[in-house]
């Protein structure tokens, strides 16, 4: 039976780690100035080299040549800790989820005590180290800040704030990070170019991808598929369909659709997906995915060159077109839109209904007035050729702002009852009063050569609707106040 990818290239020395290099770097040159503490802590997530690097370190403090930061490899040391050796009984690794109590630990520190039957240090490896209960780390801590000269401890944990804080002041902290995808795909294409399988390199982004970060949980799945492949090695229908991700065409197709504004295509799409069996989830995950490659491609148009996206140069060239048919605008809104979808998805009853609510929001952002959706609609107009060289075409306000027909038809309704007394006012002019000047009767206009109505701001009446004379006297047989001013004497 052969082992596990992961297990049968489990690194032997600190080159031979990925992608931790502000680790091991640090801890080669303290086994080189011989500066060696005597408790180590090493944290971060899982599958990215905490124990391995640990199991390194005690091959290079026990050799017969060390503590040197390359061993030899060929010394009983190095060999019994070597990759599927028998182990050292001078290295003891402890499983600190189920040997966490006060008493596992108390009887780790009476052994601690007797000297190593046969290396230079006796070195405990206490992995899951957040499991330790607090007692069982009280219990420990004495032989910790001041343990013999003959031993070692490695705490090996991904949850470091678990860890009471006497313990971890008495520890050099070295901090494990996920491995960068880059590095992680050229180490497994090298893998399998070592188990001389063929594998497409569009199966790389997917395993990194499932990987998450972790070296051991990509070697899982490569493992998976190399163990699965047929005579054609390992191709992207099989790597898609064992690892339930959404195809590339069917995220082609909803995008194209979703440029079109193509409704019936998108919810075809979706039906698609549904009778497939396929997740919706996944769907919505893989297109949030899909969205943010053609977000930054839209900002950074060699993003290929410069390794942001990891894709091959065909795939980057087809998601450049596909960029250029949207704004800016539209998709960092269709990608906000997409995300808080899949947030909201989580514990749905009906992920179908949620996944074309999501479609449709996508679709539709004129049915929406804040900022990113009139954003949305304007690059729609400009790819439509409603701006023209970037000025915006000005006719159609012109045209509407300028038509008075609406307010001259308004007025007669609105001034109807006054315009009944309008002929009352000649009928006063024609019987001149005793009063009234001459000269301000001979002054004063006809009533049809009064100008045409206008309307009148503020909603008075207009002008000229129902002529005044200026030879009407006011109230009290005084002149009007629009008559004709006297004459000096």
């Amino acid at each position: 039976m052969s082992l596990a990818l992961y297990r049968r290239y489990r690194p032997e020395t600190f080159a031979e780690v990925i992608g931790q290099e502000h680790v091991t770097g640090p801890l080669q040159q303290a086994l080189r100035n011989n500066r060696v503490n005597h408790a180590y802590l090493f944290s971060g997530p899982r599958g990215c080299g905490k124990t391995t690097s640990a199991r390194i370190l005690a091959r290079c403090l026990n050799c017969e040549q060390g503590p040197t930061p390359t061993p030899c490899g060929v010394c009983q040391s190095c060999t019994d800790l070597a990759r599927g050796g028998p182990g050292s009984i001078d290295v003891i690794e402890i499983d600190a989820a189920s040997h966490g109590g006060v008493d596992d630990t108390r009887d780790l520190r009476e052994k601690a005590f007797f000297a190593p039957a046969s290396s230079r240090y006796k070195i405990y490896i206490i992995d899951e180290a957040h499991m330790v209960s607090t007692a069982g780390f009280n219990a420990l801590l004495k032989v910790v800040e001041e343990p013999p000269e003959h031993l070692k401890f490695i705490f090996a944990t991904t949850e470091p704030e678990k860890v009471i804080g006497t313990i971890r002041s008495r520890t050099h902290h070295y901090p494990f990070r996920l491995v960068p995808p880059g590095t992680l795909r050229d180490y497994l294409a090298e893998v399998c170019g070592r188990e001389e399988i063929r594998v497409e390199d569009t199966v790389y982004p997917l395993v990194v991808r499932a990987g998450a970060g972790s070296v051991r949980d990509s070697m899982s799945v490569m493992d998976q598929l190399l163990a699965g492949a047929a005579d054609q090695g390992v191709t992207y229908a099989m790597a898609t369909s064992l690892l339930g991700y959404t195809d590339a065409g069917l995220l082609d197709e909803v995008v194209d659709a979703f440029a079109a504004q193509d409704g019936a295509t998108v919810f075809g799409i979706v039906d698609r997906v549904i009778e497939g069996g396929h997740d919706p989830r996944r769907f919505v995950a893989d297109l949030l995915e899909r969205l943010r490659d053609l977000v930054i491609l839209s900002a950074v148009p060699d993003a290929g060159e410069k390794g942001i996206i990891d894709a091959p140069a065909d795939r980057i060239a087809l998601m450049e077109q596909q960029a250029a048919k949207f704004g800016p605008a539209e998709l960092s809104r269709a990608a906000d839109i997409v995300n808080t979808g899949l947030t909201e998805m989580r514990g749905a009853t009906s992920p179908r209904l949620q996944l074309e609510l999501i479609c449709a929001r996508v679709m539709l952002p004129g049915a929406y007035d804040d900022e990113r959706s009139t954003q949305a609609r304007l690059d729609r107009l400009e790819r439509r050729g409603a701006f023209a060289g970037g000025h915006e075409v000005t006719a159609p306000p012109v045209t509407i702002a300028s038509a008075p027909a609406p307010v001259l038809e308004a007025a007669p309704v609105r001034h109807q009852p006054l315009q009944q007394q309008a002929p009352a006012a000649p009928a006063q002019a024609a019987a001149p009063a005793p009063s009234a000047p001459a000269s301000a009767s001979a002054s004063a206009p006809a009533p049809a050569q009064q100008p045409a109505a206008a309307p009148v701001q503020g909603g008075g009446a207009p002008r000229g609707a129902w002529p005044v004379p200026r030879s009407v006297p006011a109230a009290g047989g005084a002149p009007a106040a629009d008559s004709a001013p006297p004459t000096a004497p």
